[in-house]
């Protein structure tokens, strides 16, 4: 599959440097409460303010910046506000991350799980959720972003009908896992068995997010991060689902966390929930000079 990513990644001979976190980044500054939308309504309601954070992440050295679209999909709304217009919402994500790019960042968009991110029980039918997938990443992939990135994807069900859809028509796509520190998915299959789902639909690449020190410390020392070819990791203080995300690893702790890796093998590197541009920044300095 031809793709700017992969171009990108062979031209630099490094991993690209992913953004950080947009929703727990807002947070910090006060600018919005928690709801099943988290911070994709800016884009109706404050636009700027998230074209701002898309350019601190520009600003910092990111390579690849994510859209603003991790609750933009069609579960989150009906649950939100069946009134709001989702393309509308989608489109808006997409053209402020444009808008904030440079000529040789790219554009990632974000599709979230269908349900809450940390959620283990099914509670949509399975119509709901093969609609759900698919109405969003088709919409990114409308707007023109240049891979669509289903990130903190825990549940072979959703893993299974992205694969299938993204691969069926030629959609770029990556698969960002989230998996507990078991080294399991949270619907209960192994993380290896899931990894190798899908490398067999040849995504760009297969990536880990959002997952905290101690779980990937168990994939370094299973050598199961051989087979995972970018990641983004958590960088909040407390658990996963708390109300409020704070930093809890600081940039120079982030890089000691992945510096035993062999990341020149990896196509892309970034931060997740509790990280700001300063993480962007580091990391970008570290893959130029250091690893």
């Amino acid at each position: 599959m031809n793709s700017k990513l992969i171009a990108k990644r062979k031209e630099l001979k490094r991993p690209l440097v992913m953004d950080g976190a947009i929703g727990s980044f807002l947070q910090s500054s006060g600018e919005f409460q928690k709801s099943e939308l988290w911070s994709s309504l800016f884009n109706l309601t404050n636009p700027e303010l998230v074209e701002e954070v898309h350019k601190s992440y520009v600003a910092a050295g990111a390579e690849i910046i994510t859209t603003n679209t991790f609750r933009a999909n069609p579960i989150a709304v009906k649950r939100f506000d069946s009134a709001i217009d989702i393309q509308k919402l989608v489109k808006a994500g997409v053209e402020l991350a444009k808008n904030a790019a440079t000529e040789n960042v790219l554009i990632a968009g974000s599709n979230p799980p269908a349900e809450d991110s940390y959620q283990s029980e099914r509670r949509v039918n399975k119509y709901d959720l093969e609609y759900n997938h698919k109405f969003h990443i088709e919409k990114l992939f409308e707007a023109e972003v240049d891979f669509v990135l289903n990130e903190t994807q825990s549940h072979f069900d959703e893993i299974e009908i992205i694969c299938n859809f993204c691969s069926g028509n030629e959609i770029p796509f990556v698969v960002s896992l989230f998996f507990t520190e078991d080294l399991k998915l949270l619907s209960g299959e192994p993380l290896k068995e899931a990894v190798q789902f899908v490398r067999d639909f040849s995504p760009l690449a297969v990536s880990v997010n959002c997952v905290n020190s101690p779980s990937f410390e168990k994939l370094r020392n299973d050598k199961l991060i051989d087979d995972i070819t970018a990641f983004y990791l958590n960088c909040g203080s407390g658990n996963y689902n708390d109300e409020f995300i704070s930093c809890g690893v600081e940039p120079d702790d982030y890089i000691e966390l992945i510096r035993p890796i062999d990341l020149l093998s990896k196509i892309f590197i970034g931060s997740c929930c509790g990280s700001n541009p300063k993480h962007t920044k580091r990391i970008k300095e570290f893959l130029e000079n250091d690893a």
